[in-house]
């Protein structure tokens, strides 16, 4: 086999698994939140290892790559994104029905537990942490926008309005 046909023959195989790992999340019962989907990946994934002859890493980099595509899904369809299509940014017609209803179903399966994905939200906007120490100037919570002055060199305390850990700067307009 030449390196081209070995290459797209490791690539078939790596996107038949994908589309497996998604169909088995799928038939998954109950909410899909972080814990159970780390345990249900590592389950589609073990199941992966047992059904082809995968090295570990490339099932390594096949967990990486759907955990990575659900939480950015996740992360689209809280922030108000409307759908899963919409997500994609293509037709879903052009998608085997088996992929649309892998996704579809694993969208609705909970993925957006509200509070802990609105916090992974605003902790993926911030550039600054409760407890870290920053230069002065002033900050703003990502949650609810109150503006805070650091008059020097700080540590960083929670948002006196909300409570929340995560800010921005905010400069003088």
């Amino acid at each position: 086999m030449s390196e081209h046909q070995d290459r797209h023959h490791q690539d078939h195989r790596l996107k038949a698994a994908y589309e497996r790992v998604l169909a088995r999340l799928k038939e998954g019962a109950g909410e899909l939140n972080r814990e159970t989907l780390q345990q249900e990946l590592d389950e589609a994934i073990e199941f992966e290892a047992d059904v082809e002859e995968f090295t570990r890493d490339e099932l390594s980099l096949l967990r990486a790559w759907v955990e990575r595509d659900l939480k950015e899904m996740r992360r689209y369809l809280g922030a108000g994104g409307e759908s899963v299509a919409s997500w994609l940014g293509i037709d879903l017609s052009m998608l085997s029905r088996k992929v649309v209803e892998s996704l579809l179903s694993i969208a609705d399966r909970g993925m957006l537990e509200r509070e802990r994905f609105e916090d992974d939200l605003e902790a993926s906007r911030a550039d600054y942490v409760a407890g870290e120490m920053a230069a002065p100037g002033r900050m703003a919570c990502t949650h609810c926008d109150a503006i805070v002055e650091l008059d020097a060199v700080t540590r960083i305390e929670p948002c006196h309005r909300c409570g929340h850990r995560y800010f921005v700067r905010a400069p003088l307009d």
